[in-house]
């Protein structure tokens, strides 16, 4: 694989457990603390399309935020994760192959990750 990037906020657990994953596989991840550096509405887009295209796979259903969004349709959805970065589940694990594909999962739990690093 030549490329792993981690959306994840240091605070979460389950973030913690995927990058303590990602060392004991010696997988260096470009690490990406999205309440800080928020991915663009483009970006969560691509990867809601990589998740399979419903953008409640990255919907935090727990935020005051969420609040309404569980029957918004699809652009509602995005534009809120984008104007509200707390609503995205974490981590995402994104991973380009040596070919080129692009492939993501949101590792709750951690291991879900592995599944990702086998191909």
């Amino acid at each position: 694989m030549s490329d792993v990037t981690v959306w994840l906020n240091p605070r979460c657990s389950k973030c913690q457990g995927a990058e303590q994953l990602l060392a004991e596989h010696g997988v260096e991840a470009h690490k990406i603390f999205y309440l800080d550096t928020p991915p663009s509405r483009v970006e969560i887009a691509r990867v809601v399309d990589l998740l399979g295209g419903d953008p409640r796979s990255l919907l935090r259903r727990n935020e005051p935020e969420a609040d309404g969004l569980e029957d918004a349709d699809r652009d509602a959805v995005l534009d809120a994760l984008a104007a509200h970065p707390q609503l995205i589940e974490r981590p995402v694990v994104l991973v380009r192959d040596d070919n080129g594909t692009d492939r993501a999962v949101v590792a709750r739990p951690p291991e879900l990750l592995l599944e990702l690093l086998a191909g």
